[in-house]
C-alpha cells in the first residue's frame, strides 16, 4: 500500500551534532519508519532490496555493511539535562547491529540510552515525512529539512549563529576547523543545495535570511512554510503504522490546494474532502501542476473542477491534450 508516513523523532535529537552519509541517513529514516509504538526492545530488520526499492538507488551488500559499521561509532552530541545540570551527551544509537551473512538484511537494536529521543514523544519532538526526507539527495539537506521541520508551525527557525549550524552539520571539527570558511561557498555549496532540493521534493517551502555583524555574516534564519509536495514517493506503510495519519495529510494537501486555487465554497469543499477518490485526484493535480504536466489554458481552478467531473468542459478542452495521464 503506498501511503505517506510521517515519523517522530526529540528535538534534541533533530538538532543533536553527528554526521551520516547519505546512506546512513537512508538506513536511519527507514529505521524510523518502522518503529513500532512503546516497543524499544524490539530487533529490528533492514534489507539491501528494501532500500534500494524505498530509494530509487542501487547498494551492495559492502555498502550496507560499511555504512552500519559506521553507524555502530557515530556519536550523537546531545545538549540536554541531568540531575538539573546542562550536559553534553555523547550518545551511540545502537546496542549491536549484525549484518546477516548471505542475507543483505541486517538486525538492529537500540541502546537503552537511545529510546527515549525515540519512543513515546509526547512534546518537544519533530515531527516530518521519511519519504521525504528519503528523497533528498544531499546528506545537509536531509538534515536542513528536519530542522525546519521542527518549526514549520511558527514560520521559521530561531535565530542561530552560521557557526552553531555549521557545527550542527559537522562542518566544524572538535578543535574549531571550519569547512567553507568563505560565507559564499558555503551559500553555494551548502545552503542553495539544501533550499533548491527541499522546495522540489518535500511538504516544505523554505528560505533564508542572513545577518552580517560588522562586515561578516554571522547568523541565519531560515523561513519555512507548507506546501504541497510536488513528488510523492511511494512508501510501504509498517503493519502497525496508523492509515488515519496518512489520510489526514493527504486531506490537508488537498484542501491547501483548493484555497490556493480559490475553491472555498464551503458545501463544495466539504463534498471533494470527503472523497478519497477527489482528494487522490486533487494530489495528483498539485503534482502534475509542480512537474508541468498541467498546462491550463484557461483558470487552474476551472481544469481541477473540470477534471473532478465537477464542470463541464466548454468551448473544447480547457488542457492540452496529452498533460494528463
Amino acid at each position: 500500500m503506498n501511503q505517506d508516513l510521517e515519523v517522530r523523532q526529540a528535538n534534541a535529537l533533530t538538532n543533536a551534532r553527528y554526521e551520516y552519509t547519505e546512506t546512513q541517513a537512508n538506513i536511519f529514516l527507514v529505521l524510523l519508519s518502522k518503529l513500532r509504538k512503546d516497543s524499544p526492545d524490539d530487533v529490528y530488520q533492514i534489507s539491501v532490496t528494501e532500500l534500494e526499492r524505498l530509494t530509487n538507488k542501487n547498494l551492495n551488500y559492502k555498502q550496507l555493511r560499511e555504512s552500519t559499521e559506521g553507524m555502530m561509532s557515530r556519536v550523537h552530541k546531545i545538549k540536554t539535562h541531568h540531575n538539573g545540570k546542562e550536559v553534553l551527551r555523547q550518545l551511540v544509537l545502537f546496542k549491536r547491529i549484525d549484518y546477516i551473512l548471505g542475507t543483505g538484511t541486517i538486525e538492529l537494536e537500540f541502546n537503552e540510552y537511545a529510546t527515549p529521543y525515540l519512543f513515546d514523544l509526547k512534546d518537544n519532538f519533530t515531527s516530518f515525512q521519511v519519504q521525504a526526507a528519503l528523497s533528498l539527495p544531499s546528506k545537509h539537506a536531509k538534515r536542513i529539512y528536519q530542522i525546519c521541520s521542527q518549526w514549520k508551525d511558527k514560520g521559521q527557525t530561531k535565530k542561530v549563529s552560521i557557526l552553531e549550524l555549521k557545527t550542527t552539520l559537522c562542518l566544524v571539527d572538535d578543535k574549531g576547523n571550519e569547512e567553507y570558511t568563505i560565507f559564499a561557498m558555503f551559500r553555494k555549496k551548502v545552503l542553495d543545495v539544501a533550499v533548491k532540493q527541499v522546495n522540489e521534493r518535500t511538504d516544505l517551502r523554505i528560505g533564508y535570511q542572513v545577518e552580517k555583524v560588522g562586515r561578516a555574516f554571522q547568523n541565519i534564519v531560515f523561513t519555512v512554510q507548507s506546501q504541497i509536495p510536488a513528488t510523492t514517493v511511494a512508501f510501504d506503510l509498517v503493519p502497525d503504522a496508523a492509515p488515519a495519519l496518512t489520510v489526514s495529510h493527504q486531506v490537508e494537501n488537498a484542501g491547501r490546494l483548493l484555497a490556493q486555487l480559490g475553491i472555498i465554497t464551503p458545501d463544495l469543499v466539504t463534498q471533494i474532502l470527503g472523497s478519497p477518490a477527489h482528494v487522490a485526484a486533487c494530489n495528483k493535480f498539485a503534482h502534475d501542476i509542480k512537474t508541468g504536466k498541467v498546462k491550463a489554458k484557461s483558470s487552474l481552478s476551472g481544469l481541477l473542477l473540470t477534471v473532478l467531473g465537477f464542470k463541464k468542459p466548454a468551448n473544447g478542452p480547457l488542457f492540452d491534450a496529452n498533460s494528463i495521464k
